[in-house]
This record gives structure tokens, C-alpha cells and sequence, in this order.
């Protein structure tokens, strides 16, 4: 990866940060629905991309949400989750032409059907996981699936709109 892209991804993440933290950390819709942009900052990074760095980036994007959050690592362990299962899933979802090399996952260069099938299982497993630590079983089942569901929704909408207005579709040489 050339020191561009690393310069590039380095001001993403800390955008996906502050966004996360300043903004979209007491936005709560009904009481249900929390957002939680940053995952997607994991679901943009290239595809070449291998699992350990992966995983080190969602521990230490949800390491640094938690310390704003005082969620005692919940985001760390949600966003190594991410970072594990995403190069899993990217191979069961290969077009059949394969992947560009250097073209990352993200709703314009993918297209909405790839980039929902995409981006929403692991949406869910990312929330499924939060939300179980954060009920640790004192839950009853409905309000937890509800908190799951309407927060995968929220982000994947708010998520879905980021990446059309602030995303170029990048071009293959």
C-alpha cells in the first residue's frame, strides 16, 4: 500500500472517529436505534487487506470509542469481530470476475445489491455482539432484538448515504 493510501485511510479513520464520538454518540432514535458509523469505516478498508491488521484496526478504533463511551471494551470486542469475520465474507461474496486490485468495498464501486449483502450481516453480527454484552443476559429477548435490528437499519441508512455523498466510485488503470 503506497503512502498515500495510508495518509488517505489514516484521515479516514480519525474522521470515522471524531464523527462517532462528537456527533453520533447521543443520537438515539426511540430509544432503540444507536449508530454506529465507524463499522464502516472497517467495511471500506481494500479488500487485499489481511485479517490481522483488520482486526487490529477495529480494536483500536473500538478501544478509542470506548474510552468516550465507558463501554469497558464492548466496541473493541464488536469491532475485532468485524475485522475477523469481513475477509471470510468478501470471499463467499466474489463476483464472478473477481475483485479489481486496489478498489475498495464500498457502496459506489460495488454497487447497492453486492454492498447490502455486503455490509449488512456483518452490520448485524457487529450490533448482535454489542448489544448481548451490553445486556449480558439481564435482557428480555424482544428489546434486545429490537435494539439490534433498528440500530442495523440506522447505520446501515446513515451509513448508505455517507458513502454516496462523501465517496468518489475509484476507477480502474
Amino acid at each position: 500500500m503506497s503512502s498515500g493510501k495510508i495518509l488517505k485511510y489514516s484521515g479516514s479513520f480519525l474522521v470515522y472517529f471524531l464523527i462517532q464520538v462528537f456527533i453520533l454518540k447521543d443520537l438515539v432514535l426511540f430509544g432503540y436505534a444507536f449508530c454506529f458509523l465507524y463499522v464502516f469505516f472497517i467495511l471500506s478498508l481494500p479488500h487485499e487487506m489481511p485479517t490481522i491488521p483488520l482486526m487490529l484496526i477495529g480494536f483500536f478504533m473500538g478501544l478509542l470509542i470506548d474510552l468516550f463511551y465507558d463501554s469497558l471494551g464492548m466496541h473493541a470486542a464488536s469491532g475485532v469481530l468485524v475485522g475477523f469475520i469481513r475477509n471470510s465474507w468478501i470471499k463467499v461474496n466474489t463476483p464472478t470476475g473477481g475483485y479489481d486490485d486496489n478498489v475498495p468495498p464500498t457502496l459506489l464501486n460495488m454497487g447497492i445489491g453486492w454492498f447490502s449483502f455486503y455490509s449488512l450481516p456483518l452490520l448485524l453480527l457487529h450490533h448482535l455482539l454489542f448489544f448481548y454484552i451490553d445486556s449480558l443476559g439481564t435482557e428480555v429477548y424482544l428489546p434486545l432484538v429490537i435494539r439490534v435490528v433498528s440500530s442495523t437499519a440506522f447505520t446501515f441508512i446513515l451509513g448508505s448515504i455517507v458513502q454516496a455523498i462523501f465517496y468518489r466510485k475509484e476507477r480502474v488503470l
